[in-house]
């Protein structure tokens, strides 16, 4: 029987794997290779939109994603993250949203299959597919109007109903988790959160037996939750003014298979907030952060073996479960993050005392 991503982390810690842009960005592509044959005549410029590759440029996606998984990677995060309405509306491509997840979410899992029937597999039998909910360009708890500070450029039913469509497409694609990461904003992961119990919830409704997923009598997902945050500066906070353990019990109702962070900060200064969850989560921890702090050009200058370095010391700490990187990380910052902390145990989820009703 095929491991389940539980079963995988009760033995080790897993590897998750590094930005999509900055692989994408090898491959220096035009305006015309965004649009491909499809949006040959498209209204508007394209090019940015990374999204839009996984319908134009599919075999480059497959190419990215094969060569996380060489590097060791159990965990590829499909090419999503801007994969809704409201954040295809800057392309005016709104009405593509279901088909970016659905074709997003195939190009991972037809990466995942070539890979695992190649010889490049290295004894691995399984990786996993986290379907990708980025974060948006809305929020719902900051207003883009300095003058008007209680405006709101969007509803909480508008982002739960642009991410009904995304979790839609990723599950129809056959992802095997779905991931809300890059969080700045916790009531959108809310949202995101109310949109994946109230799909499955849905799709309980039109098949009692649940199909191919796990059935659930209360309505929560049939599919794992990851939840992963942004700690923005030095204060430890969200951009929306919430500490790490306010975040973290924010979230909690979800039952989520993992909590963590990525994004924002370097492993560096992401430690003292990597230590500091580990402590507190019920859950599994995740951290995934970026190649160091951004130089003056806005490019990452830290090297693979000085992210696994410190990585390496968070698994010797006993902090986390899942590592992995994120903007500036390349294949070799996750191939050499994966050598350094195979030999470790991962973190022991707590024992929690009942509580009294």
């Amino acid at each position: 029987m095929k491991k389940t991503i539980r079963d995988c982390l009760k033995e080790r810690i897993l590897i998750i794997d590094g930005a999509m842009g900055t692989m994408i960005q090898r491959y220096k592509l035009e305006e015309k290779d965004y649009r491909g044959e499809r949006f040959k005549s498209w209204h508007k410029d394209v090019k940015g939109n990374n999204d839009l590759l996984s319908i134009t440029q599919p075999h480059i996606i497959e190419e990215i994603h094969k060569q996380y998984l060489e590097a060791g990677a159990d965990i590829i995060e499909t090419n999503t993250f801007s994969s809704t309405s409201i954040a295809q509306a800057d392309y005016d491509m709104q009405s593509l949203a279901y088909e970016l997840n659905l074709s997003a979410a195939r190009c991972a899992r037809n990466a995942v299959d070539k890979f695992l029937f190649s010889p490049d597999r290295k004894g691995m039998d399984t990786a996993f597919i986290a379907g990708a909910i980025g974060p948006l360009n809305k929020t719902l708890s900051l207003s883009p109007d300095v003058n008007n500070p209680g405006y709101r450029a969007v509803t909480f039913d508008e982002v739960a109903h642009a991410y009904y469509e995304q979790i839609r497409g990723l599950v129809d694609g056959g992802v095997d988790v779905l991931l809300i990461e890059t969080i700045f904003d916790t009531l959108n992961a809310k949202a995101a959160i109310y949109a994946i119990k109230k799909y499955f919830r849905d799709r309980q409704k039109i098949s009692p037996k649940g199909g191919d997923l796990e059935g659930d009598l209360e309505g929560s997902a049939s599919l794992p939750i990851m939840i992963s945050g942004t700690i923005t500066d030095a204060s430890g906070r969200t951009l929306s003014g919430q500490t790490l353990e306010a975040f973290y019990i924010s979230v909690s109702h979800a039952q989520p298979l993992s909590v963590g962070l990525n994004c924002a900060l370097g492993a560096k200064e992401m430690r003292p907030h990597i230590e500091e969850l580990s402590q507190i989560a019920e859950c599994y921890t995740s951290a995934y952060p970026n190649a160091g702090l951004p130089n003056a050009f806005g490019e990452y200058d830290e090297q693979p073996h000085e992210t696994a370095h410190i990585i390496e010391e968070w698994a010797a700490e006993g902090f986390v479960n899942i590592v992995g990187g994120c903007c500036g990380t390349t294949p070799d910052h996750i191939r050499h993050i994966a050598q350094q902390v195979k030999n470790y145990k991962a973190r022991e989820l707590p024992i929690l005392e009942t509580q009294l009703a």
